[in-house]
């Protein structure tokens, strides 16, 4: 086995020096699993589509390079390449071979990636407290919730317990095989305590990257039964826990309860704008 495949995104990530991360389309295309350069290049060429769609510059994700290669004998020949940015390569798993494994894994890596860096990159977001972090998050969260309840009543999940149980699959993916119920345990929550209302803002982007990400992949694989749709929820998870751990980020279970609820911050903000 060609040794790029058992690389990881991260281990092919390169840093130019501006400090700007990007990815060779050579060397994703090994790790996406393409035999040939031909069929990759159709994919980055829809990705590039859907980048104009967005009216997004082509020339800043995407920017071609040319390479010199070995050919044997010591001779070399330079072949046509490209710089991606994380938004490029987010794209191309898009747009690549939903059959392949390695496909999913990628599609949660660049969405995490290029979310992460969003909120980096927002100045009014790295300007607000924490307390005021988690506030925002957890509504944004709430949004997203009810579009992944829709999502999988659609795959399915239809009873109040069917949702409790697809809901307990993406908690174990997540959390390392911890249900609703043991995450509880392990933070050391009330029974009465809904575990996304006691997250830091660390946890709860974890939590939305899990559902916004099940959401897109119920719909994308058009998932129309119950075990399914489960396994799905699970399988993301999972992704997104492994993805953490490729960042070195902390393993959720492992972050610490912020001393005050989601209900308490809502109550002081609401005293806060009344004094205003």
């Amino acid at each position: 086995m060609n040794k790029k495949t058992n690389q990881s995104f991260e281990d092919i990530k390169n840093i130019d020096n501006n400090g700007n991360e990007f990815w060779y389309a050579r060397d994703l295309q090994q790790v996406l699993g393409y035999a040939t350069w031909d069929k990759f290049e159709r994919v980055i060429q829809k990705a590039i589509i859907a980048a104009i769609n967005s009216e997004q510059s082509e020339s800043h994700h995407f920017s071609q390079v040319g390479k010199m290669v070995e050919i044997g004998s010591g001779a070399q020949r330079k072949t046509k390449d490209y710089k991606l940015s994380r938004y490029a390569c987010y794209l191309i798993v898009q747009n690549a071979d939903a059959s392949k494994p390695i496909i999913a894994n990628g599609q949660t890596y660049f969405a995490i990636q290029t979310r992460r860096k969003e909120l980096e990159d927002d100045t009014g977001f790295q300007q607000l407290s924490e307390d005021q972090k988690r506030l925002m998050l957890r509504n944004e969260l709430a949004t997203h919730n009810k579009q992944l309840a829709a999502a999988a009543k659609d795959a399915g999940v239809e009873t109040s317990l069917d949702y409790a149980i697809f809901q307990n699959h993406g908690y174990k993916g997540l959390y390392g095989g911890l249900d609703n119920k043991a995450i509880h345990q392990r933070k050391e929550l009330k029974k009465s305590h809904k575990i996304l209302d006691h997250m830091g803002s660390t946890e709860l982007a974890a939590n939305l990257f899990r559902a916004t990400q099940t959401e897109e992949k119920l719909k994308r694989d058009e998932v129309k039964i119950k075990r399914q749709a489960n396994q799905t929820h699970h399988e993301v998870g999972k992704k997104v826990r492994q993805t953490i751990q490729e960042l070195g980020g902390t393993m959720p279970e492992d972050l610490p309860v912020p001393g005050k609820g989601i209900k308490q911050l809502e109550r002081a903000q609401k005293k806060v704008k009344k004094g205003e």
